[in-house]
């Protein structure tokens, strides 16, 4: 019934109780999980983690934090060539990150690009992160658009207008849990947003909703998003979660049965 779009659940912070995890968003009706790689380590986890699950799958890519030391042509090479595998449904998490002191743009932007072409390259849909980069993310995906390029913007941290923008680009817009935060404007942001443009996310283990905030994130609380979502647009929880569900379903060509239809993959 419910979707976590972008979700770590291969990181270390859940290799104590990772059955415990899965049990967890079972019990809580969640079909279909998105476990993105942040770079050619985290891609290999997140594979072999979608390998022993039919209703979880991955996203291979080099995230801005890692486009500084560890980018060349060689890892571009290794995330395109892990994208040939059945459970890989996107390319990212990737994108640009200029919050903290010290990062190097010109690395970012050109990491940022290769992980763009590839999902051009292989038709898959690129999952973005843009944090304090908004005028270069959106420079980029424009000089970078081409008929198939599109996605989703991860824990979607704008306002409306962006939002807007961003969709107008082919792009979805995900909530994560900070919608239930007080000073949030994801609520705004959702208002003004068709809920077919509207994905849910996790991003566990960090940035649990309320109740949970400061304690670990999981994918059970996926729910909570999508109950916000509901309770803003004013639909049945049932509804709004079949709508959310099928554009995930869309959007990464899985099929409810729980794999990507190779004839899609294959061209």
């Amino acid at each position: 019934m419910f979707i976590d779009a972008h979700c770590h659940l291969s990181f270390p912070e859940f290799d104590n109780d990772r059955k415990d995890v899965i049990q967890r968003l079972a019990d809580n009706e969640i079909s279909l999980l998105i476990d993105p790689g942040t770079n050619l380590f985290t891609s290999k986890r997140s594979i072999a983690l979608s390998s022993h699950h039919s209703f979880i799958f991955s996203t291979v890519g080099i995230h801005p934090h890692d486009a500084g030391e560890t980018f060349d042509e060689a890892t571009a090479s290794g995330i395109e060539q892990l994208a040939e595998s059945p459970r890989v449904v996107g390319i990212g998490e990737t994108g640009l990150d200029y919050h903290y002191e010290g990062y190097d743009r010109e690395k970012q932007i050109s990491a940022f690009r290769a992980m763009l072409q590839i999902a051009k390259t292989t038709d898959l849909p690129v999952v973005i992160h843009s944090r304090d980069a908004w005028d270069d993310t959106l420079s980029i995906l424009k000089d970078e658009k081409s008929s198939n390029l599109r996605g989703m913007m991860h824990c979607f941290s704008g306002n409306a207008e962006l939002a807007r923008e961003c969709i107008r680009l082919g792009f979805k817009i995900s909530i994560p849990g900070t919608i239930t935060y007080r000073k949030s404007s994801l609520p705004d942001v959702v208002m003004e947003t068709a809920i077919g443009d509207l994905l849910t996310e996790t991003d566990a283990p960090w940035l649990a909703p309320v109740p949970f905030r400061g304690k670990r994130n999981e994918p059970a609380h996926v729910r909570i998003i999508t109950e916000q979502i509901a309770y803003i647009k004013e639909l049945p929880l049932d509804r709004a979660a079949a709508i959310i569900s099928g554009t995930a379903h869309d959007l990464f060509s899985i099929t409810r049965t729980g794999c990507p239809p190779e004839e899609k993959r294959n061209g």
